[in-house]
């Protein structure tokens, strides 16, 4: 396993209480960071933060949906931490799998809310802080559903794919600075939500991928560690590939 060179850095991470997040929780304190977890399930954090160490890990219960809950952990993270240098806004939530004119309305608003508006949320309150120390790594969690669409999850696709956008956009805003912000687009992989998936979505997007398997939690975190790193110095405001060779842009 590569060790990313995290020392003396702080970062945050959406929905790290399992799953990708987690794991790149992991890779960032075995890289000397520090890291604040940002779930909305207080159970699962202390768990989680009591498993990686209190000394080196924190945990908010945080609704990214509430614009004024993330403001209020981005005080204070950055008053307990003396800074934010990453954001990995890696929480959302996958929905319901059904046809486009059957799918519940509010299932819809509840995948957005979370997924786009969280992102854009966390984004938003972070951001001006990594603009004041000119420094700052964002990765955002996409999906191959937001670059092909997946049926019978369609508010998942189109969040997904609207991350994208979003990523692009504040690459773009941020490029004259040392702040980075890219996305990466995983296959399925092993998480709770992507499992709570029913059988028959999963075999679908499953043997759509030449690899043949899943997405080893590790593989998205070396690659979300690298992104999230000091060396990515240049590359912003693009989207890489963790569809093991289905993406076909």
């Amino acid at each position: 396993m590569n060790r990313y060179d995290f020392d003396n850095r702080v970062a945050v991470v959406t929905g790290g209480g399992q799953g990708i997040g987690r794991e790149v929780a992991e890779r960032i304190l075995a890289g000397g960071g520090k890291v604040s977890i940002w779930d909305r399930d207080a159970a699962l954090l202390e768990k989680t933060v009591a498993e990686l160490g209190a000394d080196v890990a924190e945990g908010r219960v945080v609704d990214i949906g509430d614009l004024a809950s993330v403001e209020s952990a981005t005080r204070a993270t950055i008053a307990a931490q003396g800074r934010i240098d990453i954001l990995i806004n890696n929480a959302a939530i996958v929905g319901p799998n059904m046809p486009t004119w059957e799918y519940p309305p509010e299932a819809f608003i509840d995948v957005v809310h979370v997924g786009l508006t969280g992102t854009f949320h966390c984004c938003r309150s972070v951001v001006p802080h990594m603009i004041e120390r000119n420094y700052g790594r964002i990765v955002n969690l996409s999906s191959i559903a937001g670059k092909e669409g997946n049926p019978n999850a369609v508010a998942y696709s189109a969040t997904k794919a609207a991350v994208l956008a979003l990523t692009k956009s504040l690459g773009k805003e941020l490029a004259g600075k040392d702040i980075s912000v890219n996305a990466v687009t995983p296959a399925i992989a092993k998480t709770a939500g992507a499992m709570g998936q029913s059988p028959e979505h999963i075999a679908y997007i499953l043997a759509k991928i030449p690899r043949g398997r899943m997405l080893e939690l590790s593989e998205a975190a070396s690659m979300i560690c690298f992104l999230a790193s000091e060396e990515n110095s240049f590359t912003t405001g693009a989207t890489f590939d963790l569809s093991g060779g289905r993406a076909t842009y």
